[in-house]
């Protein structure tokens, strides 16, 4: 996928014309919708809802931090609970997948260099994020951030701007909002991103998740082997991952 929205701005007519191999949907095995970006760009305490749960203010200023690409899994991967923390918790959030080269880009513009929109469970190591004012190593343990099912193109969905969003845990609904609710939109995102560094085609950028976070419920509750997590954004799919001891600590229990 990255490769081919890199390939020109006419990518999606060139694509949605190929007649190549198709396979059954249900039979499909499902990588991140952008294998190994560039760049994983994440935004913190975007919605009010969310803020107000932390008990936390409104940033004046977008809140960035880092995810590295081998963090990201498929729609319905396994998701690695590592034996490290105890606390990984759940965050639904738009995905924004960047189709062009992007620097210094106004508002006004912003939305023409957005390939497609797309599901990221920005799954969260509380207790590592909280270890220091710096949130990234809580962000980006390996193979804990679903990426998709789809890249869901901009004309679709009008560019993302009120689309319903739900997260479950155990068939239990835990977050539901919409897009709508976005403390900074996407193209204010990309504007203020793309003033600090290029945004090339297939970053990800990840615009932040609305209340019923486990850690802000009382009491708190987490994700454990054996639970299971869906995500659901209107119009761009359902992804659903089961919860599983992470590989390599079951290596080196043995």
């Amino acid at each position: 996928m990255r490769q081919l929205v890199a390939s020109g701005d006419d990518w999606a007519q060139r694509a949605a014309g190929e007649d190549g191999s198709r396979l059954d949907l249900a039979d499909a095995d499902f990588a991140p919708v952008t294998p190994m970006p560039e760049k994983v760009i994440c935004v913190g305490l975007n919605y009010g809802s969310h803020a107000a749960e932390a008990n936390l203010s409104l940033p004046e200023h977008p809140v960035l931090f880092a995810k590295y690409g081998r963090s990201l899994i498929g729609a319905n991967d396994d998701l690695a609970i590592p034996a490290a923390s105890r606390q990984v918790d759940w965050e639904v959030e738009l995905g924004v997948v960047i189709g062009r080269p992007a620097r210094n880009v106004s508002e006004a513009d912003a939305e023409a260099y957005v390939a497609g929109y797309t599901i990221v469970n920005d799954v969260s190591m509380r207790d590592w994020q909280l270890r220091t004012s710096q949130f990234l190593s809580g962000k980006t343990f390996e193979a804990s951030t679903p990426v998709g099912p789809f890249l869901v193109t901009p004309d679709e969905v009008d560019h993302a701007r009120s689309l319903h969003m739900e997260l479950s845990v155990d068939g239990e609904v835990r977050q539901a909002s919409s897009t709508a609710e976005l403390h900074f939109s996407v193209p204010q995102i990309i504007s203020y991103i793309s003033t600090i560094i290029t945004l090339m085609p297939g970053d990800l950028i990840a615009t932040g998740t609305p209340a019923g976070v486990g850690h802000c419920a009382d009491p708190p509750s987490y994700l454990t082997p054996g639970r299971t997590v869906s995500c659901t954004i209107e119009g761009l799919g359902a992804q659903t991952n089961r919860c599983v001891a992470a590989a390599h600590d079951a290596l080196q229990a043995v």
